[in-house]
């Protein structure tokens, strides 16, 4: 069994990986909200369907990958907390 150093330490890996995915994160919602802006300038008032759809779904995107920030977020908190508590 590892000692409470080692799983201290294992904790603060998986936390410092988990912090550096939520940078790549940040990056591809910024990302997706420039797609987003890009597609909203050149298809305004088009009205065409598709393209509505296309900038939602862009939308639902970026959304998304925030989710999942704040989800990786909570679970660096989580494991932190559980950590403290060894």
């Amino acid at each position: 069994m590892a000692s409470v150093d080692d799983v201290r330490a294992g904790i603060a890996r998986a936390n410092q990986q988990a912090t550096e995915s939520i940078a790549a994160l940040q990056q591809a919602s910024s990302a997706l909200e420039q797609a987003q802006g890009s597609l909203t300038m050149v298809t305004q008032g088009s009205g065409h369907a598709d393209a509505e759809q296309a900038n939602g779904l862009l939308a639902d995107a970026a959304r998304a990958v925030d989710e999942v920030a704040q989800t990786v977020n909570a679970a660096i908190s989580k494991a932190e907390s559980y950590a403290s508590g060894l």
